[in-house]
């Protein structure tokens, strides 16, 4: 498999446990919004030690980014990644992933599940192609949520999010079931894009069934 070897030019603590990390963009190399690489980093112990993680630019920018959650308990591949600094090096290899821009829709994502749809956002924002989407982001509190600023300012009230561990003014408590999905997601005409923790996924997908959605409206990658 090609690989590409990039180097840090950026990181920046998004929430207490998720990082931003922008790289140099190889020579020719593209991707679609919504789609992931398998990154590891360039370290001797650590190179074959591969994980997937989403783009979360646009194939408009002149750098790759990624948005990570860091699960130190693991003591896996993000953990390491909470060590590197700018100027160290990370190994992607080609772009993949089933998640891409269909058409209008509803957008579901649980925690880090985001990070497909924030390319899309972006990507759909800078061809003045955003509005008719809406975005259902399940968190368990406010602190999780990720990039909530940007994401408020380029949906508006089509941003609409839910936490599960907290009650707070403005945000919805609980969890997406079929009633939060009658009231808030679009009309069964429009396509559905999921995106969460596999429990949340089995959820969210026995619920859109409920209410009548076909799988062929639905796109997803766990």
């Amino acid at each position: 498999m090609q690989q590409y070897t990039v180097r840090i030019t950026g990181i920046e603590r998004l929430t207490h446990d998720v990082k931003r990390f922008r790289t140099e963009i190889p020579e020719g190399y593209s991707f679609i919004p919504g789609q992931a690489t398998s990154l590891s980093i360039n370290r001797p112990d650590l190179r074959k030690r591969m994980k997937p993680f989403t783009f979360t630019g646009t194939g408009k920018d002149p750098f790759l980014e990624f948005i990570i959650k860091i699960y130190p308990a693991h003591k896996g591949l993000t953990d390491e990644l909470d060590r590197v600094s700018e100027g160290d090096e990370l190994i992607i290899r080609p772009a993949w992933g089933a998640i891409s821009y269909k058409g209008q829709g509803t957008f579901i994502a649980g925690g880090a599940g985001i990070t497909p749809f924030i390319s899309i956002f972006r990507d759909l924002r800078q061809r003045n192609e955003l509005q008719g989407n809406t975005l259902l982001f399940a968190n368990k509190t406010r602190d999780d949520i990720i990039l909530e600023k940007e994401l408020g300012e380029m949906l508006g009230r089509s941003f609409v999010n839910i936490l599960s561990e907290e009650r707070s003014d403005g945000y919805f408590h609980g969890f997406i079931d079929e009633e939060f999905l009658k009231a808030h997601a679009g009309g069964g005409e429009k396509r559905f894009y999921v995106c969460g923790p596999p429990p949340m996924m089995k959820s969210v997908l026995s619920h859109l069934a409920s209410i009548g959605i076909d799988k062929s409206a639905i796109t997803l990658e766990f």
